[in-house]
C-alpha cells in the first residue's frame, strides 16, 4: 500500500461542513448524507467537504483533535512516554495535510498546526526507527507496535521486511545441520 492509497482510506473519516446551500438527503452507497441547510451543521466524509469546499458550497469546521493546545498536550506526551501514545487520530497526517492544503482558510491557526502535527509525526517516526533498530540488533522473532497509523508503519513497512529477511537468511544460514557449511546463496 503506498501513500496515496492511505490517503484515500483516510478520505472517508467525517468531518463537519456548514453548507451554504439547501438539498434534501443525498441516498449513496456508503450511506445517507444530509439533509443540507444553510447555517446548519452536517457530517460528511472528508472527499465530500473538500469538492463542495473548492466549489465554495461550504465551509469546513476543524476536528476536534486539530486544535492547537490539544496538539501541544499530544507533541508533549509523545515526548515523554517511551512507548507510542494513542495518536490524535487514526489518519492524522493525512487529514492535516488534505485539509490544510485545500481548507486552511477555514482552520484557525493554520501554521502553527502543520508544524505542530510535523513536529508529533517527526517524534513518532524517530521513535519507530529506534524501536525497529533496537528489535533488529536484539535479534528478536516478533514484537508488538501499539498505538501506530496505517502511514507510519507504511514509512517503515519496506525497511522492516528487508531487515527481517536478512535476518532470517542469517539465522538459517548458521543452524547446526544446515549444510556442509557452505554459505546459502540467495
Amino acid at each position: 500500500m503506498d501513500p496515496s492509497e492511505v490517503e484515500f482510506l483516510a478520505e472517508k473519516e467525517v468531518v463537519k461542513i456548514i453548507p451554504n446551500f439547501s438539498l434534501d438527503k443525498i441516498y449513496l452507497i456508503g450511506g445517507d448524507l444530509g439533509p443540507f441547510n444553510p447555517g446548519l451543521p452536517v457530517d460528511v466524509p472528508v472527499w465530500l467537504a473538500l469538492n463542495l469546499k473548492q466549489r465554495q458550497k461550504c465551509r469546513i469546521l476543524p476536528p476536534e483533535w486539530m486544535d492547537v493546545d490539544k496538539l501541544e498536550d499530544v507533541r508533549e506526551m509523545e515526548r515523554k512516554e517511551e512507548s507510542f501514545t494513542p495518536p490524535p487520530s487514526p489518519y492524522y497526517m493525512e487529514l492535516t495535510k488534505l485539509l490544510l492544503n485545500h481548507a486552511s482558510d477555514n482552520i484557525p491557526k493554520a501554521d502553527e498546526i502543520r508544524t505542530l502535527v510535523k513536529d508529533i509525526w517527526d517524534t513518532r517516526i524517530a521513535k519507530l526507527r529506534l524501536s525497529a533498530d533496537s528489535f533488529i540488533s536484539q535479534q528478536e522473532a516478533h514484537a508488538k507496535l501499539d498505538n501506530l497509523t496505517l502511514m507510519e508503519i507504511n514509512t517503515t513497512r519496506s525497511f522492516l521486511l528487508d531487515s527481517l529477511n536478512c535476518m532470517f537468511k542469517l539465522r538459517s544460514n548458521m543452524q547446526p545441520g544446515s549444510g556442509t557449511g557452505k554459505a546459502l546463496d540467495y
